[in-house]
């Protein structure tokens, strides 16, 4: 195994600052993807950010790396293409629950179900909050929004279990106002080889008034304080549906498996932006006579 050389966090730090709001939970998803990037010794040129649309969505203009914003439920294929171009990239995807729990959601199914290497951070505060305060797939059941002003009609969607039975192969839950804890968990999706999906509960201070940091403060607790095993895959599922007085955080469940990447034969001889274009005669040949 190579020897990781930890970077300095500064490096990271984007040409424009944030324009959050005051309090924002992303602020501090954003450190804890810096400090991740830092901790796993990946320098900004072989780091690549894709977000969708969102408040969230935002992060890639505040990160010095390379950077997507693109379409709205998009992320997912952009990154997936990406990466796949160019496998010597980290590949990093940003967004909200609105993003890819909504719109994007049929984007992520597959390429967890394909356990693509590539992570992606969610920052879930259970509200749409760029477009003021309408109920997202994760806001929870009776809560009273600008679309659902007699309250939420709607059960919640599981990001954990659904990735669970998606397939992929690192599955944790952080909390930015768990800086440290939540920075280790993202540079471990990093590390991981594998589809990583991180989900962050960020607290939107504007719009969302129930999901809030004393109420997180309250309720979290980190699994490895427990000795908790995260390759049970069946234990794994009934800690993704522990919510109330107690919710957990950490690696909810992890595992070894080939990625998607590991049986393409087309990456055998590396990434395709490295490869020649060029075909030999036996094969350009082959390629004329099949078609004749």
């Amino acid at each position: 195994m190579a020897t990781v050389i930890e970077l300095p966090v500064e490096i990271f730090k984007g040409p424009v600052d944030p324009d959050w709001c005051p309090g924002c939970g992303d602020f501090g998803v954003l450190k804890g993807v810096q400090q991740a990037a830092a901790k796993c010794g990946i320098k900004p040129e072989n780091l690549l950010v894709v977000s969708g649309i969102g408040c969230s969505s935002n992060l890639p203009g505040f990160i010095h790396a390379y950077g997507i914003h693109s379409l709205h439920g998009r992320a997912v294929p952009v990154a997936t293409g990406a990466h796949l171009a160019n496998t010597d990239l980290k590949v990093v995807i940003t967004g909200g629950d609105g993003d890819g729990y909504g719109i994007g959601v049929g984007h992520l199914l597959h390429a967890m179900r394909r356990n693509l290497d590539v992570t992606y951070v969610v920052m879930d505060n259970q509200i749409y909050g760029l477009t003021t305060g309408q109920t997202s797939p994760t806001t929870t059941l009776g809560h009273k929004t600008k679309s659902t002003p007699q309250g939420n009609l709607e059960s919640p969607l599981n990001p954990l279990a659904l990735a669970l039975t998606a397939g992929a192969t690192y599955i944790a839950r952080g909390f930015s106002g768990e800086q440290k804890h939540l920075a280790d968990i993202i540079a471990g999706a990093i590390e991981h080889k594998g589809f990583s999906l991180v989900d962050v509960f960020s607290p939107c201070v504007t719009y969302n008034k129930i999901n809030t940091y004393p109420f997180f403060k309250e309720r979290v607790y980190k699994l490895e304080d427990e000795g908790w095993d995260p390759t049970d895959f069946h234990k794994s599922m009934e800690k993704a549906f522990e919510w109330g007085d107690k919710i957990p955080l950490g690696v909810i469940y992890k595992a070894d498996m080939p990625t998607y990447e590991d049986g393409e034969l087309a990456f055998k001889k590396g990434p395709l932006v490295k490869q020649s274009l060029k075909a030999d005669k036996k094969m350009f040949d082959s390629f004329i006579e099949e078609m004749i």
